[in-house]
Order: C-alpha cells, then sequence, then structure tokens
C-alpha cells in the first residue's frame, strides 16, 4: 500500500451507534430497515458510461425492506459502485518495475522479474517460497492473454492476486514491488469489467477497496456521496456484522437488541 494510506477500522462506535439507530439489522444477505424512502432512493446504480464503469469495482448489496401499509416484504438488489485507486509512484527504486509495468499496461509480474533478474532470485525465492507457483501461474495466464488474447483464465489470475493480499508485505515486495498486488488486482479488476466478465471479490477485498477509495475522498476533500456511504456502511454490516462490538460499552450493547 501507499506509504500515505493508513487502515481505518471497518466500523467505529459512531458508525454502530448510527446504523443501530436506524434499525438496521442483518438477516443473511439482506439488511431489514423501517428507512424505506431512503432505500428507495437509492440508485440500483449511478450514472456512468460503459467507459466509465471500467475504473470501479461493482459489489451488489441485497436490501430487504418492510412496507407496512401493504404488509409485505420488498426485496432488491443494489450496487456499490468503488472507484478503484492506484497506488501512487514515486521515483524510488521499488517503485522502478510498477512504473515500467503501467507505462506498458501490464501487471507487475514477479515470476518474470526473476527470470530476468537473477541477482534478486534468492530474496524473490526467500520471500515467496510459499507462494512462487500462484506468481508462475498468473505469469502464464498473462502471458497467455498478451500473446494470444486468452480470457478463459483472466478470473483465476485475479483471485490468486487477490489471495497474495494476504501474504505482502514480504521483503521482495518492499525491495522491488511495492504496492504491487493492489495494482494488479485493479488491472484484472479494470480488465474483467472491459470484457464484460462476471466476477466476485472477497468481503476483505472489497473494504480494502473501499477504505483506499474513502481516503482519497478525505485526501482530496471530494464532496460526500450520501448514496454511497449508506450503500457502503450496510455492505461492513453484511460482511462483517460482529467488527467493533469489542469497542461497545454495556449500554451501546443496547442497540443490538
Amino acid at each position: 500500500m501507499d506509504s500515505s494510506f493508513k487502515p481505518k477500522p471497518l466500523l467505529n462506535k459512531s458508525e454502530l451507534r448510527q446504523i443501530k439507530r436506524s434499525r438496521t439489522r442483518v438477516e443473511g444477505k439482506k439488511v431489514i430497515t423501517d428507512d424505506v424512502k431512503k432505500l428507495k432512493s437509492l440508485k440500483v446504480t449511478p450514472e456512468l458510461s460503459f467507459q466509465e464503469s471500467i475504473d470501479y469495482y461493482k459489489e451488489p448489496i441485497w436490501i430487504e425492506y418492510y412496507i407496512p401499509k401493504e404488509s409485505r416484504f420488498a426485496f432488491e438488489t443494489k450496487y456499490l459502485f468503488i472507484l478503484l485507486v492506484d497506488p501512487k509512484i514515486t521515483e524510488e527504486p521499488c517503485d522502478a518495475e510498477r512504473k515500467r509495468a503501467a507505462s506498458l499496461g501490464e501487471i507487475v509480474d514477479v515470476f518474470a522479474y526473476m527470470e530476468s533478474h537473477p541477482e534478486a532470485i534468492r530474496l524473490i525465492e526467500d520471500s515467496y517460497h510459499s507462494t512462487i507457483s500462484m506468481h508462475e501461474t498468473i505469469h502464464h495466464i498473462f502471458k497467455a492473454y498478451k500473446d494470444t488474447g486468452a480470457t478463459e483464465d483472466l478470473k483465476t489470475a485475479c483471485y490468486l492476486t487477490e489471495a497474495l493480499l494476504k501474504y505482502e508485505p514480504t521483503i521482495a515486495g518492499l525491495t522491488y514491488f511495492r504496492d504491487y498486488v493492489v495494482y494488479n488486482l485493479n488491472f484484472f479488476i479494470r480488465t474483467l469489467n472491459r470484457l464484460k466478465i462476471d466476477f466476485a471479490l472477497e468481503d476483505s477485498t472489497v473494504s480494502l477497496l473501499i477504505k483506499r477509495r474513502n481516503e482519497l475522498w478525505e485526501l482530496e476533500n471530494r464532496e460526500v456521496d450520501e448514496d454511497f456511504d449508506l450503500l457502503a456502511a450496510l455492505f461492513f454490516e453484511q460482511a462483517f456484522p460482529n467488527r467493533g462490538a469489542g469497542e461497545l460499552s454495556g449500554d451501546d450493547m443496547l442497540l443490538f437488541e
């Protein structure tokens, strides 16, 4: 990640209070709330052209709400569109490979780098001894896509890249490939979007994309998007219903009842 990026808790105390005041609760993958007007006012998708939508990850939010006048539940799927934020590239040596890859429209290919930089093999093998087969698979999938246009395994490459998030930072990553996993993940998301290939990321990965987007909004003092904030809060409650509970007092826990 960028050195300027500071991860934030998924749900802080005030956010938990706000969600509970609005009487939102989790029911599997759906959220039930009494604020029917607010939920119905949310756009199903934002107004984006296809070209613009390539730069977003789309997460479905399943919403269930009760309509008292009709004595029934209504179900809708809205979409949380998360702007992809690429890591900043500096002139530091650890960013050189990512800078080169970005200029060529390619991924940071750790396996190919090891083949072309024998002096780095020892450090890379030591850092990625448990994941080198993943890097090799990503290398072959990307090479096939670049050489022949083969797209059938691009989802696999994306999911393997997503899995690699759990293994960083490493010494080799900090030395040669800083922030390469986020860069590669964004590359594959955009590629799959462009090719209109359906895919879905893990909740923990989606939360990372949201936090990176929110960090950009804060740094650049961008206008608040209330629809995004509400859908993001619903996503976090669905995906991580118990996160942040440890920070609440006994009185706070009454909000859950």
